[in-house]
Parts: structure tokens; C-alpha cells; sequence
């Protein structure tokens, strides 16, 4: 038994040869398409303003996206608010982080970023406290970052700046590919409101919430990634596919909890408690 033709829910990359995927396809001699199952679009003035947040009360603004920032942006200039010069950004990497330049000076002051895992970019927000946040988010999100950040009794306001919706599948045939590769819970809720999750075939997921997503809806997920041994959405593929060359029994991929995350969450509890504590003698 082999695999031989696999679908990624991914852009094709610009230069297929300086892709992951090609050298993984080379060895195990498949055939890799890709194809975007979700496109993503900024929400509309009245939409945003249905969510009735200002933005000049904030003084700092999270992102996450690319789309995200255009969308504030354009919104800012439907509704002509002018951003202040004082106006902080906060950025889950510094690609996205970068990405402002399009639209303000990019000034290390302004702006900060974070390593792309929630654990350094709630540091970053922590180590901000006292500063009003806007997080820009994309629908569907999420819970965990807002949630922590109420939880954490910081002053936050969760506004959705873009929604993600389906894209054209109807020239996807899913029966023919072996294997599908997820990258997010909206790949899942996507490809499952266009085909019946019992006729799919087996998928590969990336994160977390896409694994959740995935076995909640009832597919049955064969590789999943990041983990210790498979950092990477390539290479969970390639475990998979080495042990069905050889054979081999493959499990059903399970969710397990993160006891780490947790602890971390409840250590940026107790550093907040006590500057707080260490404010309030001051002021005695």
C-alpha cells in the first residue's frame, strides 16, 4: 500500500523547488496539489461599527494577520478617524510586524513583537499591562487568547476585523487524494459544510484547535503536527506515509492537554497580582 496523491490546503508555493512539500513528494514519489479550502475578507464599516468599540479609546493595538491590519486601516479611513502618532502595536511575529511599514513609520518603540507562540506574545502583552487594548481578530477565533487576557483582568476589547468564508470547491473531488492536510479549524468547518464527513478521507492537521475541530467533526485524522516528533505539517506527512509504505497500523491522532500552557497562564497570574500589590504600598 502506498500514498500517492495528497491535497494541501495551502497557496502553491511560488517556487515549488524551494518547498518543503517537493522534496517530501521526491522521496516518497506522490503527488502533491494545493489548493486554499477558506479565503479571508476584512469586515465592513457597518459591521464594525455594529461592534460598538472605538478605536481612539485604545492606546494599543494586537495583531495576528496581515489581513487584519489592512482591514483597521481601512476602516480608519471609511470612518476618518486619524490614528495617533502615540498609538502602540503589538505583533504575534515580526513578519506581521513588518507588514506595518505599509501604513505608518516603523519605529521599535511603537511596535513589538512576539515569536509566534501564545506563550511569548502574552508575555509581551503582560509586560505592556497598563496600556488599552484593541485585539484584531479574524471570525471564527480562537477563545483562548481573550479569554486569558480577561482572565488576567487586563483591559482588552476582542473586535473581529475579518471573517473567513469558504472558497469555491466545486471542482474539488476529495475521493481523489489519499490524504488532506489542515491548517485550521476553518479548513475543517469549510470542507465539511461542502462534503459529507463520512465519505472524506483521511486528514492531516496542524495545531491544535485544527485537530479538535477535525475530530469533533468526525474525520478521522491520521497525522498531526506540531509535536516532538513532527515540528512540521511536512513532516507528520512523511511519518504517515512511511509507516503506510511499510504497513504499518496508523492511529488515530488524540488530543492531549497542555499542563505547560496552563502553568504559564497562572505564572503571569502571580506576577500581575504582585505588581499590583507592590503599586498599592506605594500609594499607602
Amino acid at each position: 500500500m502506498k500514498v500517492t496523491k495528497i491535497l494541501v490546503s495551502q497557496p502553491r508555493p511560488a517556487v515549488i523547488e524551494k518547498s518543503p512539500f517537493y522534496e517530501f513528494s521526491e522521496k516518497h514519489g506522490l503527488e502533491i496539489d494545493y489548493k486554499p479550502l477558506i479565503r479571508v475578507v476584512g469586515v465592513s464599516l457597518k459591521e464594525f461599527r455594529a461592534q460598538r468599540t472605538e478605536i481612539l479609546d485604545h492606546t494599543t493595538m494586537i495583531f495576528s494577520s496581515r489581513t487584519t491590519i489592512d482591514s483597521f486601516f481601512r476602516i480608519c479611513e471609511e470612518a476618518r478617524i486619524t490614528v495617533p502618532e502615540t498609538m502602540k502595536y503589538i505583533c504575534n511575529t515580526e513578519a506581521v510586524a513588518l507588514y506595518l511599514q505599509k501604513y505608518i513609520v516603523y519605529r521599535k518603540r511603537k511596535i513589538s513583537f512576539a515569536d509566534g507562540t501564545f506563550n511569548s506574545l502574552l508575555e509581551l502583552i503582560v509586560k505592556h499591562k497598563d496600556e488599552k487594548f484593541m485585539l484584531a481578530l479574524t471570525e471564527p477565533f480562537k477563545p483562548e487568547l481573550p479569554d486569558t487576557l480577561s482572565k488576567l483582568k487586563l483591559q482588552v476589547s476582542p473586535v473581529v476585523f475579518a471573517r473567513t468564508v469558504s472558497a469555491d470547491m466545486s471542482e474539488l473531488k476529495p475521493e481523489e487524494y489519499d490524504i488532506i492536510a489542515l491548517y485550521s479549524p476553518s479548513d475543517v468547518k469549510a470542507l465539511c459544510e461542502n462534503f459529507d464527513p463520512e465519505k472524506l478521507p483521511v486528514v492531516s492537521t496542524f495545531g491544535e484547535a485544527t485537530l479538535r475541530a477535525a475530530i469533533d467533526a468526525g474525520l478521522k485524522v491520521k497525522a498531526s503536527a506540531p509535536s516532538p516528533e513532527a515540528p512540521s505539517m511536512v513532516k507528520a506527512l512523511d511519518i504517515y506515509c512511511s509507516k503506510v509504505e511499510e504497513g504499518l497500523l496508523v492511529e488515530d491522532a488524540e488530543l492531549k492537554e497542555d499542563h505547560d500552557k496552563e502553568e504559564f497562564i497562572r505564572a503571569q497570574q502571580t506576577k500581575l497580582q504582585k505588581k499590583t500589590r507592590v503599586r498599592v504600598r506605594k500609594t499607602e
